[in-house]
Parts: structure tokens; C-alpha cells; sequence
């Protein structure tokens, strides 16, 4: 099974960029960068085995991005802890949305009217809403980018749809094709990131449920986390000028 590499940072910009990846699972780290090729150099390295490569990487890579916490443990909330995040922001909340499906979504009554129709009436009194508006009226900003499939799948038509009313609570709303996240090298994680000092990575099972979330404080992944941000705000577009194509690729 392939590793699960997170991307955490990277000191060059041109043909040579060593850079560092975490695996989400074990833990490890991983370096890539120019070979050490000098015959002298590699004769001074101790316990280098046949088979293996030295690369060489500035010092800045290491000290910037390895990450700092190898003993840090997932800190998990349920979705009440979560909910609550949105009370008690200071200034910004941005999501990222990378998954083709929502299995909550799917359960609810808009959902089975936009399969039917094509088009929803969005009840804007319910407490979502109720909340998102009263922040957003406080200057506090809520945002996200949602990443679409070519062609979009029916969850994510739906949720282009939705952009309509979550525009109208005061949501900045934009969307990524998927093929320019993944040419940005965009995670997989699905997160919020609160007043970049705090970020909720969301857990789904199998079969598409929110399960949990984890809460990250550790500085390193929050500026991991805002780096992603940054780059896919810049890329993304405006919802009402992000040109869906109609029919799903379910």
C-alpha cells in the first residue's frame, strides 16, 4: 500500500528544491534533494549501506519544516466540541473541501429534491445558518474552497448549489478543479482552519460519515496548514463564475 505523504515544506524554487514529507501513518519523514556524489565526501559517512543515498538539503529545510512533536497525540473531538469552534472564532474560519461525497448530505431532504429537480428551496432560518450569519455580521470572515471533479459528481453539483445560500449568510465560497489541486499538490485532507492558530481535520469512515475530528495546534502543522490555504485561495474562483459542467460523473 502506497504511504500516505503529506507534503510540509520546501526551500527551493528551481530545478534543485529539496523538500520534506511526513507519512500520516508511521510517522516517518521523508527528504529528497541532490545526491551526494563526491567519492571523498560519501568515503567520510558512517554506516551508509549498500542501497542507500545521501542527499543534501540545507540546513533551513530541517530547523523550518521537520516536524517538531514526534510524541504529540491525536487530540479527537466529537462533532458538539466541533460545532462549537464556530462560536468561538475570532476572525476567520477557512475550509477546505476535497471529498467527492458527503454521506450527510446524501440523508437530507435538499438532497433527494436537487436529484429529483435539479433545484433547491434552502431553508436559511436553521441554526447553521442562524450562526454563520451572526458571525459574518461581526466582520468575521468564513470561507472555503471546494475542489470539483471533471465532471462534477452529483454531491458536488449539489454543493455548488448550495453556494447560493451559504453566499447569502456571508460565506466567501470558491471552487478548484481538481486536476489544479492536484497539480498544486493539494492534500487529501478535508479541514478548517480557525484563526490560523487552530485546525479541525475531519475523519470519515468507509462509507463517507463524518466519524470525528482531529484538533491540531502544533505550529508546524498550522503553518503546513496555512501554506495549503494560501495557495489554493489564490487559485480557486469565485463560485458564481466557476463553469460546472451539468451532468454528474457518477
Amino acid at each position: 500500500m502506497a504511504r500516505q505523504l503529506r507534503f510540509r515544506g520546501t526551500v527551493g524554487s528551481g530545478v534543485w528544491s529539496p523538500s520534506i514529507y511526513e507519512d500520516a501513518e508511521s510517522g516517518e519523514v521523508i527528504i529528497h534533494g541532490p545526491p551526494l556524489n563526491d567519492a571523498d565526501d560519501i568515503a567520510q559517512l558512517r554506516h551508509l549501506s549498500e542501497g542507500e543515498v545521501a542527499v543534501v538539503v540545507p540546513r533551513e529545510l530541517l530547523v523550518e519544516w521537520t516536524p517538531k512533536d514526534a510524541t504529540r497525540q491525536a487530540r479527537i473531538i466529537d462533532l458538539d466540541e466541533f460545532e462549537d469552534l464556530f462560536r468561538t472564532f475570532s476572525h476567520s474560519a477557512w475550509r477546505l473541501e476535497t471529498r467527492r461525497r458527503y454521506a450527510s448530505d446524501e440523508a437530507t431532504d435538499t438532497y433527494r429534491q436537487f436529484v429529483a429537480t435539479g433545484g433547491v428551496e434552502w431553508d436559511e432560518s436553521d441554526p447553521y445558518c442562524e450562526l454563520i450569519r451572526s458571525q459574518t455580521a461581526q466582520g468575521k470572515r468564513v470561507e472555503r474552497v471546494r475542489i470539483v471533479d471533471q465532471p462534477p459528481t452529483t454531491g458536488q453539483l449539489y454543493l455548488l448549489n448550495n453556494a447560493k445560500r451559504n453566499s447569502r449568510l456571508g460565506e466567501d465560497i470558491r471552487n478548484l478543479q481538481r486536476a489544479d489541486a492536484d497539480s498544486l499538490q493539494l492534500p487529501p485532507d478535508d479541514f478548517w482552519l480557525f484563526d490560523s492558530r487552530l485546525a479541525a481535520r475531519l475523519r470519515f469512515d468507509d462509507g463517507d460519515h463524518l466519524v470525528d475530528v482531529e484538533l491540531i495546534t502544533e505550529p508546524a502543522e498550522i503553518v503546513r496548514y496555512s501554506v495549503i490555504r494560501d495557495a489554493a485561495w489564490h487559485h480557486a474562483v469565485p463560485h458564481e463564475q466557476f463553469a460546472a459542467k451539468p451532468s454528474s460523473g457518477e
